[in-house]
């Protein structure tokens, strides 16, 4: 039986997708709310994190013809981390804060990759929000190659249907630090939020579904006034990204990034209820693959030895933009730290850049709750062990 058949039997929530089996992502699957992945225990995470392209329609972001190197380091790390009063080997604890992958890259070369919970180096794993750091990326190669004017460009230039809506006279940047002024719950425990309901909505006849949720929500707060967090901006971010560039974003995420950096695998990347790629969510990628997308951010997104970004965008992309009086500092789909960025994404996935010590620390997990003080303690106990073993 395969995996995941044992992590569907018996679960009559997703008795659609288990009567899938496990089908090849060659077959046109029907589309499965992408919300049902809120209420999974971790034994059915572990199998389909793995597997978003066995039970979700999915668009592939296709590889080059070559791979590149991920250089190793001669000297290799395997911290004890203390966290919660016990110190545990490096296995024990990922298996105790349920990580499956952990990458660690200093100077360009890796000197740690460390694999738990049966996780091995062909397997993808779901990115869920660190998806909104790399829409942000493609949004900033965009603006370099002519397809936006810039970020103070209105939505309603490349989405129009949003006329009339609370994202009247709303602004890329705006979308892009999440200040629109638009009211939307983020609650990942509450079925009836915007971040649940809006990925199943129907929507209307000849609108895309996520632009006729969206364009139905109420404004509480003006322009640029007020941050919260939103997925349905960064979805609605990359329906505008695809209209500017006009072509789906899985294939320019492939042409801009995937192909000229050598990766090693196709990427899968969900696609909505109207089949367009999620902007804020889902791409399935291998460990190694993080690793490499990583390093080219931080060499500042170069191709070929010419940045794909504009003078300053990944500079500005992730230091606060938004007003120093808000909850929490946040960039252009990035999250600003006092020692660098770093991308995040529900259940464990990271990757936390530290410019100083030429430093990135690459997570991926399956933990049981989608945030919480768990999650952040233990990223934050495996980075002070990381930093302790490379002194």
């Amino acid at each position: 039986m395969t995996a995941c058949r044992v992590a569907l039997a018996g679960w009559a929530a997703f008795a659609v997708v288990g009567s899938l089996g496990c089908a090849t992502a060659a077959k046109p699957l029907p589309y499965t709310d992408p919300g049902i992945m809120l209420t999974l225990t971790p034994e059915q995470e572990l199998s389909i994190f793995g597997h978003l392209d066995k039970l979700f329609p999915v668009a592939q972001v296709k590889r080059g013809g070559r791979v590149s190197p991920l250089p190793k380091a001669a000297r290799q790390i395997a911290p004890d981390v203390t966290w919660k009063g016990h110190t545990y080997a490096t296995g024990d604890f990922m298996a105790a804060a349920h990580l499956t992958g952990v990458l660690v890259i200093q100077d360009g070369e890796v000197v740690m990759e460390r694999y738990a919970l049966g996780r091995q180096p062909s397997d993808r794993w779901d990115t869920f929000s660190v998806t909104k750091s790399i829409t942000s990326v493609l949004i900033g190669a965009a603006i370099q190659d002519g397809y936006l004017n810039g970020v103070d460009d209105l939505v309603t230039a490349y989405v129009p249907e949003m006329t009339s809506s609370a994202y009247d006279g709303v602004t890329v940047r705006q979308l892009l630090t999440m200040t629109s002024g638009v009211k939307w719950n983020e609650d990942y425990t509450d079925p009836k939020s915007d971040v649940a309901v809006s990925s199943n909505w129907v929507g209307e006849p000849d609108v895309e579904p996520l632009v006729s949720y969206m364009r139905r929500l109420p404004r509480e707060a003006l322009p640029g006034t007020h941050w919260s967090y939103k997925t349905g901006e960064t979805d609605l971010a990359g329906i505008l990204l695809g209209r500017a560039v006009h072509e789906p974003i899985s294939k320019y995420l492939s042409r801009k990034i995937w192909q000229p950096l050598g990766m090693e695998s196709d990427a899968v990347w969900m696609v909505d209820r109207g089949g367009l790629e999620r902007g804020g969510c889902c791409i399935g990628m291998t460990l190694r693959d993080y690793g490499r997308l990583a390093l080219f951010i931080a060499g500042g997104a170069n191709v070929r030895g010419r940045s794909i970004l504009p003078d300053g965008w990944l500079a500005a992309a992730t230091v606060n933009q938004v007003n120093p009086s808000g909850p929490v500092p946040y960039g252009y789909f990035w999250w600003p730290r006092p020692d660098g960025y770093e991308a995040v994404g529900i259940f464990g996935q990271s990757i936390r850049f530290i410019p100083a010590r030429h430093l990135i620390v690459i997570t991926n997990g399956a933990t049981p709750q989608a945030t919480g003080e768990d999650i952040n303690s233990a990223k934050a106990e495996l980075l002070d062990a990381v930093r302790r073993a490379l002194r």
